[in-house]
């Protein structure tokens, strides 16, 4: 269907100790678009200052690229049936631990997207959770992983 790529760059620091694990794990994602994300592994599982806190780590982009697709078809949705969406604002946490098989992972992401609806026409709750739903089934990466994705509807 179609191939999406990125490059991911990590340089060792000019006499920067390596065999010793001592290294920083800071370094660059690079999209085909131009824009360059500095990332690095997240200070839960890599501890200062080997990780750099101010950086994206994958686990949070994981977490952001679910709530991203979410939206993205959320919106689509709520267009083609008439409602003018003003604001989504989605404070998503996603869940390390043990998986069924004893392996840290991903295990469940809990989206919480807040909607504001322009106000001359407003859906009803049902329509709000179909709306979700569509998004949910739809999206190519909750379609792509086997983490429990939970939708928890905030309302304004």
């Amino acid at each position: 269907m179609a191939d999406y790529s990125a490059t991911v760059l990590w340089q060792r620091a000019d006499g920067e100790a390596f065999t010793d694990n001592r290294y920083s794990r800071g370094h660059e994602w690079q999209f085909d678009g131009g824009v360059t994300v500095a990332a690095s592994s997240s200070p839960q599982v890599v501890p200062l200052p080997f990780s750099v806190e101010a950086n994206v780590d994958p686990e949070e982009a994981f977490v952001a690229a679910l709530s991203s697709c979410h939206m993205l078809f959320f919106l689509s949705f709520a267009a083609q049936q008439g409602f003018v969406v003003d604001t989504y604002n989605d404070q998503a946490v996603g869940t390390m631990a043990k998986n069924s098989e004893g392996k840290i992972a991903m295990t469940r992401v809990v989206l919480r997207p807040a909607v504001r609806f322009a106000p001359d026409r407003v859906p009803s709750y049902t329509q709000l959770e179909a709306l979700h739903h569509a998004a949910h089934e739809a999206c190519f990466i909750a379609n792509s992983v086997t983490t429990e994705v939970v939708t928890e509807i905030i309302e304004l």
